[in-house]
């Protein structure tokens, strides 16, 4: 019976972020549409505790030799250490870079943001992750990006590209639904009326410093601002009398922020794809975004554009949303018509047909 491994460890990642969610989503969608005699397996890095990992109606997680630093080196460093499986799926670049024969390997690339805003991440963390997406271009069977934006910049920033699938996200079950227990969630919470929400995680790339200037400003909203999201590095300075932060939230009770915020507020500097954007729009809330390339493509028109790391045009574009009701509404029209064109199963579908059109499975 031939198997689909899919390398499931960044779930066990300290700050799993929106690649920790995109790997569970996609996981549990292979599983669903996966061909008839395939098993799909998730396969992790060694630790105590593999439990995290484990996905809806995927098998394991199967535990690998060596833990996550020691992985992440040898598989940068080209060391042929298959994880198993007849296709290996990577939705990180933590993939080997060596390709078994008579296997495919087929590897997920976010975002050029090691090449276009290395200052966002740290030093090593930029160079591990140019390395990475060089090697995987060439050796793996083809790679798997999220926006047109990415293959673009992927053409100019990485060689031996050429096997690219632009492939979208989706939107969770678990917010697709508004929960039977919204109401409790929400005084448990201590929800305000209305509020201006940011989710993702807190680090420099995200622009949250951008969102708290602009709520300083003397013509910005009055309303407060919720931060959704685990801290990440790069001390993001989230003091203020008007932000509050939340911290990490599982989808049931984000679905419930989500769904009573007056306005989802994406100031990124840089996106691959822009999960929480996509979320906004499919629960009909307006988006306030910046124009990072992939946040303009995603959105499709449905939002308001900011300049990226500019206040002064963040609140221009919040205030649209706040004082013209009927802007806002359009808007959320908008965003459900396009939302709609995103599915997990639809990029569960495509991965399949990527896998099986390499030839050495089919």
């Amino acid at each position: 019976m031939p198997e689909l491994v899919v390398l499931t460890d960044q779930l066990l990642a300290p700050v799993p972020g929106g690649t920790g969610r995109y790997t569970r989503e996609l996981a549990a969608a292979l599983a669903v549409t996966a061909p008839d005699g395939w098993t799909v397996t998730g396969v992790v890095a060694r630790c105590a505790d593999p439990s995290a990992a484990r996905v809806e109606g995927v098998d394991g997680p199967r535990m690998l030799p060596v833990p996550r630093p020691v992985l992440a080196r040898l598989w940068q460093r080209g060391v042929p250490l298959w994880p198993g499986g007849d296709a290996v799926h990577a939705p990180t670049l933590l993939s080997p870079t060596v390709v078994k024969r008579g296997r495919t390997l087929v590897a997920t690339v976010h975002d050029a943001v090691p090449w276009t805003h290395p200052e966002t991440l740290t030093p090593h963390g930029a160079q591990w992750h140019r390395t990475m997406v060089s090697r995987l271009t060439r050796k793996a069977g083809a790679i798997v990006v999220p926006t047109e934006a990415v293959a673009k910049e992927l053409a100019v920033h990485a060689a031996g590209s050429a096997n690219v699938h632009v492939i979208g996200h989706g939107v969770p079950d678990a917010l697709a639904v508004e929960s039977a227990d919204a109401d409790a969630v929400a005084r448990r919470l201590a929800l305000p009326p209305r509020y201006v929400l940011a989710v993702g995680t807190l680090e420099p790339r995200k622009g949250i410093d951008v969102l708290i200037d602009a709520m300083t400003l003397p013509e910005a909203p009055d309303l407060p601002v919720l931060l959704v999201g685990a801290t990440g590095w790069g001390d993001v300075d989230v003091s203020s009398e008007r932000v509050r932060s939340l911290g990490p939230l599982p989808d049931a009770e984000l679905g419930v922020v989500l769904r009573r915020a007056s306005v989802l507020a994406v100031p990124s500097l840089a996106e691959g794809f822009g999960m929480p954007l996509l979320e906004a729009m499919a629960v009909g809330v307006p988006v306030v975004h910046s124009d990072a390339p992939a946040l303009v493509e995603v959105a499709d028109g449905a939002g308001f554009v900011a300049r990226r790391g500019d206040p002064k045009s963040l609140v221009a574009a919040l205030r649209t949303v706040v004082d013209d009701p009927a802007a806002a509404r359009a808007a959320i029209t908008r965003g459900l018509t396009r939302a709609a064109d995103f599915s997990w199963r639809r990029a569960a579908e495509t991965v399949w047909n990527v896998h099986l059109g390499l030839g050495t499975l089919g």
